[in-house]
């Protein structure tokens, strides 16, 4: 169970504790997202590979997945299918400059929440975290 709080803005309602696991292979991008949304409150940690997500996963327990799809090791969009299976709450957020009909589609069905494309702004991202925030 997720309890809220009203933070900074008056009728702004984040949860008191929401863990999010970022994993893109460009260091650059991690920091950055890490954070800004440490900013907000959150609690980030990032991977850069495929396998370290699945290790932060059983570490971190995220909330949130912000989840590149070409990595070192594997597609995101492939593994998404196989941590709905494992994690069926964990929203996930494809970040991704490989932005196709098809990529969108495969995305989608395999239980990716909200698909953004690179470059991306933080307005953006944050309002992709919002809305997936709202099914939680």
């Amino acid at each position: 169970m997720i309890n809220f709080l009203t933070v900074n803005n008056p009728g702004e309602i984040m949860p008191e504790i929401l863990n999010i696991l970022i994993v893109d292979d460009e260091p650059d991008i991690c920091y950055s997202l890490s954070r800004t949304l440490s900013k907000r409150g959150f609690v980030t940690v990032t991977a850069h590979t495929l396998a370290e997500a699945e290790q932060q996963l059983m570490i971190s327990k995220p909330s949130i997945l912000l989840l590149d799809n070409h990595l070192p090791d594997g597609m995101g969009i492939d593994f998404a299918k196989k941590i709905n299976l494992r994690y069926p709450d964990l929203k996930i957020i494809m970040i991704t400059a490989h932005d196709s009909p098809e990529d969108r589609f495969k995305a989608f069905n395999n239980g990716i929440d909200f698909f953004l494309s690179k470059p991306f702004t933080i307005t953006q991202i944050n309002h992709a975290i919002d809305l997936v925030i709202e099914g939680i």
